[in-house]
């Protein structure tokens, strides 16, 4: 039993025993009376009401246990509320933390990643930059526009096509056929009574020129360069060589 069930039992005795104490303190004429009251009363009463203040005093005591108890309940169903309450909100401001953590973490792996592309990019440029074959840069050759330019220009041309002549051979037939005039025509020989006449610093007749043609020259039969190489390309098919030519071919 509670302590407060134990201090209300005890006064609950306490009164009974001071109403028995005042029954027996009577005048002494008055003692058979008093005696016989006292003695009708303890017989009547006293059993009975003592049972009854005891229940009374019993059930308020479960009353007031049960109040206390729902109070304490009450008061302990708070607490945990507020606790629970308090490890909720710890918990979302934890995951929130961690969100923040994995959310950083995630930004920086991304960024990390960027700079090594970058720098992989970089380093790719460089490489190809350092394996870049330099372009020499080659002066283009220009010749004069007279029959020493022509004659030089036409033996570049023969070289790179393997086709064999020399400078000397090359002035000499050409003197020979059309004193260096690029539009120099036959119009006497059998080549003319025949309509193809020879045209031309080296005097070639138009079929011949279409067959020995140059590639990368003129198909102009009166361009120097384009005549000069068409005639030494016969030559060295028919002779071995211009520089063979020493009269009409």
């Amino acid at each position: 039993m509670p302590k407060n069930t134990h201090k209300i039992a005890l006064a609950g005795v306490a009164t009974l025993g001071a109403a028995a104490v005042a029954f027996t303190v009577v005048p002494a004429d008055a003692q058979t009376t008093t005696r016989e009251a006292a003695a009708s009363t303890r017989v009547a009463y006293s059993s009975e009401q003592i049972t009854g203040v005891k229940a009374g005093i019993t059930d308020q005591l479960a009353g007031s246990s049960v109040k206390v108890d729902a109070i304490e309940a009450k008061k302990k169903a708070a607490a945990d509320a507020v606790k629970k309450a308090a490890a909720a909100k710890k918990a979302a401001a934890a995951k929130k933390a961690a969100s923040a953590a994995a959310a950083k973490k995630a930004a920086a792996k991304k960024a990390a990643a960027a700079k090594k592309a970058a720098a992989a990019r970089k380093a790719k440029a460089a490489s190809r930059s350092a394996h870049r074959p330099q372009v020499k840069q080659v002066a283009v050759k220009t010749y004069s526009n007279n029959l020493d330019g022509w004659i030089r220009k036409s033996l570049d041309i023969m070289k790179s096509k393997g086709i064999p002549g020399s400078y000397s051979g090359l002035h000499r037939n050409i003197m020979r056929e059309s004193s260096g005039n690029p539009y120099a025509i036959n119009d006497w020989d059998i080549n003319a009574i025949n309509g193809i006449p020879s045209k031309g610093l080296l005097q070639v007749i138009p079929p011949t020129f279409a067959t020995y043609h140059v590639a990368g020259t003129s198909w102009n039969i009166y361009d120097p360069v384009a005549n000069i190489t068409a005639a030494a390309n016969y030559a060295a098919h028919r002779y071995g060589s211009i520089d063979n030519v020493n009269s009409a071919y």
